[in-house]
C-alpha cells in the first residue's frame, strides 16, 4: 500500500531483551562509522595525492573513486555471501579489511597501490553497507526496527565527522596536509592510518555479537536459532517467531539465488527489486557525496583557504549527525515514505539555490569563482540545508528500507542488486564530478543534482510503498 502502515498488531506482547538488541545493533553498526569515515577520510587528501603521484585532474577524479569500485563489488557478493556464511562472518571479514586498506593507504608510493588499497577498502565499504542494516533488521523487532536501522546512518555520518574532525586537526599540526608530521610523515597519509584505530574494535566487538536468528533459521540450525531467539526475545516468544522464520522460507524449500529476483509469470525482474534499485541510485543521483569526497575542494573553488574548508566539513558532519538523531524520532512515527519526498523537495530548493549561487559568482584574477559576501553566505547555508534535508531523509531511510523491504528468500540477492546499483551510481557521481568542474563548472554540475532531486519526488510518490510497522515475513515482492 502507498499510505502510512499501522502499526503491527501482533498479539504476543513482546518481551525482548531491549537492551542487549540494542547493544549488538551499535556494534553492527561500526561497520556503518567504518564506511563514513573511509569515504570522508579521501576528502581532506586531495592535495597530498595529488603532490605524491602527480597526478591529473582524470587520475585524481579515479584515486577519489577508487574506493567505490570496490564499494559496487562488495555490496554485490555481501548478500551473497550473507546468505552462505552468515551475517556476521561476512562484517567479520569488512573489519580484516578495512583494517588492511587503513594501512595499505597511508602507506602508497604510487597511485597503482593506493588504489589497491583503496579498492579493498570499498570492498569492505561496500559488503558492511548492506550486511549492517540486514543484521539490524534481521534481529529487531519491527515497532523500533527503523529506530534502530537508522542508527545505522548516524553511524555513518559520525565516521564522517570524526574523518573530517582528523583531518582538520592533523592539517593543522601539520600546518597543511602535505606537511610533515609524526615519524617523519605527511598529514594526509596520517589520515588514512588513523582509521586503523576503530577498525581493530569492530573486530573484536564482533567476536561478542550472535549470528542472525533468520540466518541460522534459513541454513536449518534449528537449536542454534532458538537459542539466539530466546536470549533476544525471551522464551515465550522465541518459539513463534521461530516458526513465523520457518514458514516464510519453508514457502520456497531451495536456498536463495540470483534468479529469484525474477517473477516466474512474467520472466522480468520483481517490481519491488526495480524500486530497491531506484532509491539506490537516486540517493547518489542528488550530488550527496560530491560534497563529502570533494567538500574541501569545493570551497577552495570559491574561495575558502584550506583551513576553512575543512573546517566547513566539520560543520556539516555535525549538522549532518543531528538531522540523523532527528529521524530516530520520526522514523517509526510518521513513516519512511513521507521522510523521503519531504527530504527530496527540500533538496531539490536547496541545490537550485546552490546552483543560482554558483551561476552567479565573478571570476577573479586568477580565472577561479569569487563569490561576493551574500552569494557566499547562500551557498555555505543553502549547501548545509541540503545535507541538513539529505540526513533526515534518504540518508538513513534509504538504508532502512533497503534492509527491511525486501521478503526472505530475496533480501540477501536483493540487497546485493540494490547495493551494486547504489556505488556504482557513487563511482559516477564522484569521478565525473572534477571533470563537470572543469568542463561545465559548478554552477552546471550542481544544476543536474538538482534536476535528480526533482524526479526523486515522483518516484516516491509514484513507486515507493510504506513498510513501517510490518515484519519482515510480512513483506512482499
Amino acid at each position: 500500500m502507498n499510505g502510512i502502515a499501522l502499526e503491527s498488531t501482533n498479539p504476543i506482547q513482546e518481551a525482548e531483551n531491549t537492551g542487549l538488541i540494542i547493544l549488538i545493533s551499535c556494534v553492527a553498526t561500526i561497520g556503518g562509522f567504518l564506511f563514513g569515515f573511509d569515504s570522508g577520510v579521501i576528502n581532506g587528501t586531495v592535495d597530498g595525492l595529488k603532490q605524491a603521484f602527480h597526478s591529473t585532474d582524470a587520475e585524481l577524479g579515479f584515486e577519489v573513486a577508487s574506493m567505490l569500485l570496490g564499494c559496487a563489488l562488495g555490496a554485490f557478493c555481501a548478500g551473497r555471501l550473507g546468505d552462505l556464511w552468515g551475517r556476521r562472518t561476512v562484517l567479520l571479514i569488512s573489519s580484516l579489511m578495512f583494517l588492511t586498506s587503513a594501512l595499505g593507504a597511508g602507506f602508497a608510493t604510487t597511485s597503482v597501490v593506493f588504489v589497491a588499497a583503496r579498492v579493498l577498502g570499498g570492498f569492505a565499504v561496500g559488503a558492511a553497507s548492506v550486511m549492517s542494516p540486514a543484521y539490524i533488521a534481521e534481529v529487531a523487532s519491527a515497532r523500533y526496527r527503523g529506530r534502530l536501522a537508522t542508527v545505522q546512518q548516524i553511524a555513518i555520518i559520525s565516521g564522517l565527522f570524526c574523518a573530517f574532525l582528523s583531518n582538520y586537526f592533523l592539517a593543522h599540526e601539520a600546518g597543511a596536509s602535505t606537511g610533515v608530521l609524526w615519524l617523519g610523515q605527511e598529514a594526509w597519509r596520517w589520515m588514512f592510518w588513523m582509521m586503523a584505530i576503530p577498525s581493530v574494535l569492530f573486530l573484536l566487538l564482533l567476536l561478542t555479537i550472535p549470528e542472525s536468528p533468520r540466518f541460522l533459521v534459513a541454513k536449518k540450525r534449528k537449536d542454534e536459532a532458538l537459542a539466539v531467539l530466546t536470549r533476544l526475545y525471551g522464551a515465550a516468544v522465541a518459539r513463534t517467531k521461530f516458526d513465523s522464520i520457518d514458514v516464510s522460507l519453508a514457502e520456497d524449500h531451495h536456498r536463495p539465488r540470483l534468479s529469484d529476483l525474477i517473477n516466474k509469470a512474467t520472466g522480468k525482474l520483481r517490481p519491488i527489486v526495480w524500486v530497491g534499485i531506484g532509491l539506490a541510485t537516486f540517493q547518489q543521483l542528488v550530488g550527496i557525496n560530491v560534497v563529502f569526497y570533494y567538500g574541501a575542494v569545493l570551497w577552495q573553488a570559491v574561495g575558502f583557504s584550506e583551513s576553512d574548508a575543512l573546517l566547513i566539513n566539520v560543520l556539516s558532519g555535525g549538522l549532518s549527525i543531528g538531522a540523523c538523531i532527528v529521524t530516530v524520532f520520526l522514523i517509526d512515527r510518521i513513516g519512511r515514505k513521507p521522510l523521503l519526498w519531504i527530504g527530496s523537495a527540500g533538496m531539490a530548493v536547496t541545490l537550485g539555490l546552490v546552483t543560482y549561487a554558483f551561476a552567479s559568482a565573478s571570476l577573479d584574477a586568477h580565472g577561479k569563482l569569487a563569490l561576493s559576501g551574500s552569494l557566499g553566505v547562500l551557498a555555505l547555508v543553502a549547501a548545509n540545508v541540503y545535507v541538513i534535508f539529505f540526513n533526515i531523509s534518504w540518508g538513513p531511510v534509504m538504508w532502512v528500507m533497503l534492509g527491511e523491504m525486501f521478503p526472505n528468500q530475496i533480501r540477501g540477492s536483493a540487497l546485493a542488486v540494490a547495493g551494486a546499483a547504489q556505488w556504482s551510481s557513487n563511482f559516477l557521481i564522484t569521478v565525473t564530478f572534477p571533470m563537470l568542474l572543469t568542463s561545465i563548472g559548478l554552477a552546471g554540475a550542481y544544476g543536474l543534482y538538482t534536476v535528480a532531486a526533482v524526479i526523486s519526488i515522483y518516484f516516491v510518490i509514484r513507486y515507493v510503498h510504506e513498510t513501517r510497522g510490518k515484519e519482515l515475513e510480512q513483506m512482499e515482492g
